[in-house]
């Protein structure tokens, strides 16, 4: 690891000057209220917090850190599950907090291009007047710039795809304070290597993205919710498959262990019952492809034994259901207010996803561990919740997790579906990516030599 430099008065005088004096802090409050995420992981304090207003602002803010041998950690609004950005060496918190700007509404083209702090949940709220939307959804209002970082996916994945799927073309300033362009509006790109891509799920080790033109998609003309509960676990399960195996194409397809609905249920009153549950959206551009699609989804889950199911087209109902399901964490700590949580993902291919959740179910069966499952099904991913009181179920639940993990990429699958790796999955690069991860270093050496960019991300 790279021998970091302290930030002194002069840095501080100098990224004063870059910024202004209304935009730096070295507050303990400012400080503490960045040192940590939404995971589990310890938190550690930045030096000094810098808010960026401008693409020049960032650029010359690396360019000063990199000189120094500073190392800098960008933030977006901290709502991260892996310790994406926590400064764990310290150094400069680049906030983007302030860069929330819609630069321009291509509605002719389906895009959009926007700064990089500005909230999925607030472009949507923008981008209603024109009928579109920005499809990828991970539930909290993360920022575009965050979403990118660590290629975010959510509930519509299924569908539309994660963050890497949905954008065009980004500006993005290097370590040295370089600001270069990579990929095009064009929705075809054939030219040179894919440094877009490179950059998307690099959770700013590489880069730090001060632009951004997305991908839209029209808001759809009909939308359904799905809800189907079943006697266990397994016929959820296998639903999921044939779902999948059936031809349609659900939006959005999440499954909901038996205690996450009655806690749901409890605090939403959204008609669940205390059963393995399966959520499903889907849309259409007519009423007659969405009434098609109902029935067959209707009878897959009758054939597979649901023993309940309820189908509606209204708006507010639906939107009740999702804001439930996007509130499950909160309502889970809020039920369990004596536990920590410690939030984990993997993914693996849809066929083998019967056989990561009985994994799951095993693991829970065999140990003396609470966990809860939840998860986008449709795309072979899984959160499993581990709730815990004492550093001894701590331990415990890490070394689950730890069991989980290697399942998931024993059957074919990833370490993190849309969390990323941070500081919790690190440890498992090696075993996913072997030789590969050498590549990874060797890009990591080239484009931040002095490896200033978010250290002790990403590489065990």
């Amino acid at each position: 690891m790279t021998a970091f430099n302290a930030v002194t008065p002069h840095i501080i005088d100098q990224l004063t000057r870059i910024v202004g004096a209304d935009n730096i802090s070295t507050a303990s409050a400012e400080r503490e209220l960045r040192a940590v995420d939404e995971s589990h992981h310890a938190p550690h304090a930045p030096d000094v917090i810098v808010w960026a207003r401008t693409a020049e602002h960032v650029s010359a803010t690396l360019k000063l850190a990199n000189d120094a041998r500073i190392p800098v950690t960008a933030w977006g609004v901290g709502t991260g599950l892996e310790g994406n950005a926590i400064a764990q060496f310290g150094g400069i918190m680049l906030s983007l907090e302030k860069m929330t700007r819609i630069t321009e509404v291509h509605a002719d083209d389906f895009q959009v291009t926007v700064e990089p702090g500005i909230g999925h949940k607030d472009l949507n709220a923008e981008l209603a007047r024109y009928g579109l939307f920005f499809a990828p959804d991970p539930g909290a209002n993360a920022t575009i710039g965050g979403m990118l970082a660590n290629n975010a996916a959510g509930i519509r994945t299924v569908k539309y795809g994660a963050s890497k799927d949905n954008v065009l073309k980004m500006q993005v300033a290097l370590a040295d304070g370089r600001l270069i362009n990579v990929g095009s509006r064009s929705i075809k790109q054939s030219s040179g290597y894919d440094l877009l891509h490179l950059i998307v799920g690099s959770e700013g080790t590489l880069g730090i993205i001060t632009s951004a033109t997305l991908k839209l998609v029209p808001v759809p003309m009909y939308q359904s919710a799905v809800v189907a509960a079943f006697p266990s676990v397994e016929a959820a399960i296998e639903t999921v498959v044939a779902v999948r195996g059936s031809g349609l194409e659900p939006a959005a397809l999440e499954f909901i262990d038996a205690e996450h609905c009655a806690l749901l249920q409890a605090a939403e009153n959204v008609g669940l019952t205390p059963h393995p549950t399966l959520f499903m959206e889907f849309h259409s551009a007519s009423d007659a492809g969405l009434q098609e699609g109902l029935v067959i989804v209707r009878e897959i889950c009758e054939e597979m034994g649901a023993s309940s199911i309820h189908a509606t087209t209204d708006n507010t109902e639906r939107q009740k259901l999702w804001r439930a399901r996007h509130h499950s964490l909160e309502i889970l700590k809020r039920a369990y207010p004596q536990k920590k949580f410690c939030v984990m993902d993997v993914s693996v291919p849809i066929s083998q996803y019967p056989a990561l959740i009985d994994y799951v179910e095993q693991i829970k069966a065999e140990n003396d561990v609470f966990l809860t499952l939840i998860g986008h099904a449709g795309d072979g991913n899984v959160h499993v919740e581990f709730g815990y009181e004492t550093p001894e179920q701590f331990e415990l639940a890490l070394a689950c997790d730890r069991l989980i993990v290697q399942r998931a990429i024993a059957l074919g699958g990833t370490a993190t579906g849309e969390h990323g790796v941070g500081l919790g999955k690190a440890e498992f690069m090696p075993l996913e990516h072997g030789e590969a991860l050498d590549v990874m270093r060797a890009i990591k050496r080239t484009l931040d030599p002095n490896g200033i960019l978010n250290p002790g991300k990403i590489f065990p």
